[in-house]
């Protein structure tokens, strides 16, 4: 997926022609809704999961497309065996498509600022051990100062991030560039090192031992891991490899820390977690928390994570009073010996 950078134009791409026109496209009855399909239809590769996002019947969509198509007269999409995908015309105009309706939610969100004289929406994204060490703090004085600022935030993994923030579900994430994305799409300042560590139920048995466990000796246990792909599970694949120790074979995959946290209480089982996460688990009182750290010796250091944003896309007055806030609270970690 990419993002470009051009003045934007409704016009789309004649099938004889490499030149945008005037406003054909808009005299001939382009309407917001057939962008809105266009972008639902190259997020989902399915025409049903397209109909969901503009809340139609999936006739309605196939109605909308076959429009669409007679508006910009150009084959848009081609069915293949689990769906459709987008035709070069298709691609060309879901780019276009995207960048209106993100100027169009910027413009109404920066209209409501200007309305109320202050507030706004941020919509971020971060991997978890930036989530809680720096976006909480940084969101406390966000509500201090400004309690009109509504903040939205996902945390998930950097591959999931990277995408939702190029397709302007986000105004910047604190998360790493996955290396099967174009880094010059970003905007990218590193900012912190995540350090991880390995969580256990408060009685497991190798807490009983007086010496930190090695490879060897917690390899057999269950496992509660990222699913495949993600960096924390590489990285731990990567200590195992490296000390020529097999990897574990009995894993469990999720991306829910919940659940985690749940398998974690109820068996022997052990999981990777951020070093902030697992610091935060093991000081609650919960018996859904009732987790440890596991000392080990060896150390999860994990890739160094970064403020990201796209290239040449502003942030909004709301969202630049948070990221500098993250920022600040960055610095301040570092220099006192927490980041």
């Amino acid at each position: 997926m990419t993002i470009i950078s051009e003045p934007f134009s409704l016009e789309h791409v004649d099938i004889n022609s490499d030149n945008f026109g005037d406003d054909g496209h808009l005299r001939a009855g382009l309407k917001l809704n057939h962008l809105r399909m266009i972008v639902a239809i190259e997020d989902s590769g399915q025409i049903s999961a397209a109909a969901e996002v503009l809340n139609i019947s999936q006739p309605a969509a196939s109605r909308m497309l076959s429009d669409l198509e007679s508006i910009v007269k150009a084959p848009l999409y081609e069915r293949v065996a689990r769906g459709v995908v987008l035709t070069t015309f298709g691609q060309a105009l879901a780019r276009r498509a995207r960048k209106i309706l993100l100027e169009l939610r910027e413009a109404s969100r920066e209209i409501g600022e200007l309305k109320s004289g202050k507030g706004g929406s941020v919509f971020i994204g971060a991997v978890t051990a930036p989530a809680m060490s720096l976006v909480v703090p940084a969101i406390n004085t966000v509500r201090k100062t400004f309690p009109g600022i509504e903040v939205n935030i996902q945390v998930e993994t950097s591959n999931v991030l990277a995408r939702e923030l190029l397709a302007a579900r986000h105004d910047f994430i604190i998360s790493r560039i996955p290396d099967d994305l174009n880094p010059r799409l970003f905007e990218v300042r590193e900012i912190g090192i995540e350090r991880a560590c390995l969580i256990v139920r408060s009685d497991h048995p190798l807490l009983k031992k007086s010496k930190p466990s090695s490879l060897t000796e917690i390899r057999d246990y269950d496992w509660v891991f990222q699913p495949p792909g993600t960096l924390l599970r590489r990285t731990i694949e990567d200590i195992f490899l490296s000390r020529a120790v097999q990897l574990p074979e009995n894993v469990v995959n999720t991306s829910s820390l919940l659940l985690t946290c749940a398998m974690i209480c109820a068996t022997d089982a052990i999981a990777p977690v951020a070093i902030d996460v697992a610091q935060f688990l093991a000081s609650q009182s919960s018996n859904a928390s009732d987790v440890r750290i596991l000392p080990i010796d060896f150390e999860i250091n994990v890739k160094p994570y970064s403020m990201i944003t796209v290239r040449e896309r502003a942030l909004p007055p709301s969202a630049r009073l948070l990221y500098d806030l993250i920022l600040e609270e960055s610095i301040r970690q570092a220099e006192g010996g927490l980041g």
